[in-house]
């Protein structure tokens, strides 16, 4: 079947040829999956406000040799919420960071789609928000300098405790396979330095959170 409808979170996006994107998007059927959307760039587009970063949107697309082709788009929710509060927006990214990064592409798993979308929520319908406790670290200047941040001095963020944060990490780990979340042991493991050992990698979220000090 060349044509199939699916729905999905926008978790990653990038500029393609003169008038295209490439958007990442965590559907609830296909796993993690890749989809070209053709003139989105456009200012005549009527579909690019529905791909946008975070929205959850319904996707009618036909198989392409590289790509999924999206054919049509309509947006479910926008988590507008989020969009207008710059400490949400940072936490929002790096929940899209850990599922483009932990997650393989077109493997189905529904179960990291539906935590996704209810993290989101509730971040949304929160009026408090709470960095996550390994915000603490301290960021090095060249990592800030290349995320166009100015460096005054090195910062330090406060410290606080982010429920929704942790729960998401240990349960998307979990979903994965790569923890049991009922490990009686749950209060000394470090979410965060594992996802960075999968990865190999520092998380780009780090300097995010340096530029809401």
């Amino acid at each position: 079947m060349r044509n199939f409808r699916t729905e999905g979170i926008v978790i990653k996006r990038r500029n393609f040829n003169e008038a295209d994107r490439i958007i990442t998007v965590m559907t609830r059927d296909y796993g993690k999956i890749q989809i070209r959307a053709a003139g989105v760039r456009k200012i005549t587009s009527r579909r690019a406000a529905h791909i946008e970063l975070l929205n959850h949107t319904v996707l009618h697309l036909y198989k392409g040799n590289t790509f999924a082709i999206l054919t049509e788009a309509k947006m479910i929710d926008d988590f507008s919420s989020i969009k207008e509060n710059f400490e949400k927006i940072g936490l929002a990214y790096h929940l899209c960071e850990l599922v483009d990064g932990l997650c393989p592409d077109n493997q189905e798993n529904g179960k990291v789609f539906e935590l996704l979308q209810k993290t989101l929520r509730e971040l949304s319908q929160q009026n408090e928000v709470y960095r996550p406790h390994y915000a603490t670290q301290e960021i090095d200047d060249y990592t800030l300098g290349t995320f166009g941040i100015e460096v005054v001095d090195s910062p330090r963020l406060a410290t606080h405790k982010s429920g929704i944060l942790e729960y998401f990490e240990s349960s998307i780990l979990s979903d994965l396979g790569y923890w049991d979340k009922n490990d009686t042991v749950v209060n000394q493991f470090n979410t965060h330095d594992m996802i960075e050992n999968i990865l190999e990698r520092k998380l780009k979220s780090r300097s995010i959170f340096a530029k809401l000090q």
